[in-house]
């Protein structure tokens, strides 16, 4: 599926995707419409899905980070679906995960203190539908967030 020139483009990618295809395609070692019909095939096979900003919470204020394991009571056939709605419009909550076994997804909530978590978990949280139990795991430091493969 990926050749050598695929994984020298990933490479590349993986460690400035902000840099001009030029730069890329020198840096990788290819013709520059090479790049693009490469870059256009990684795309169209779905292994580069774009790109995004990485945004550090705490720079904006939002000093307190939860991850929510969520179990659900699946007595309701609909209760992945409904619950998955609602979650996903709670503005604090950036990221959503699901599971198979006793906990069923897990919740990222920002905030910018304990008290503005509290007010977000007692008034939005709490009010998710068919929420069997919750567990609050408080974000201390993040020791390693490595976002590249070994291409």
């Amino acid at each position: 599926m990926l050749d050598d020139s695929d994984r020298r483009l990933l490479r590349q990618l993986q460690a400035d995707p902000t840099q001009p295809v030029t730069d890329l395609a020198q840096a990788a070692g290819l013709p520059l419409a090479t790049t693009y019909k490469r870059l256009e095939r990684l795309e169209a096979q779905g292994i580069l899905r774009g790109q995004r900003a990485t945004i550090h919470w705490p720079a904006l204020g939002y000093a307190v980070e939860v991850s929510l394991r969520i179990t659900l009571d699946k007595t309701n056939p609909r209760a992945f679906d409904e619950f998955l709605a609602a979650a996903r419009e709670v503005p604090e909550v950036v990221e959503i995960q699901t599971f198979l076994g006793r906990v069923d997804a897990r919740l990222a909530v920002i905030a910018r203190s304990m008290s503005h978590y509290q007010e977000i978990y007692r008034d939005r949280i709490l009010s998710l539908p068919h929420i069997a139990d919750i567990e609050a795991l408080m974000h201390v430091a993040t020791v390693k967030n490595q976002q590249t493969l070994p291409l």
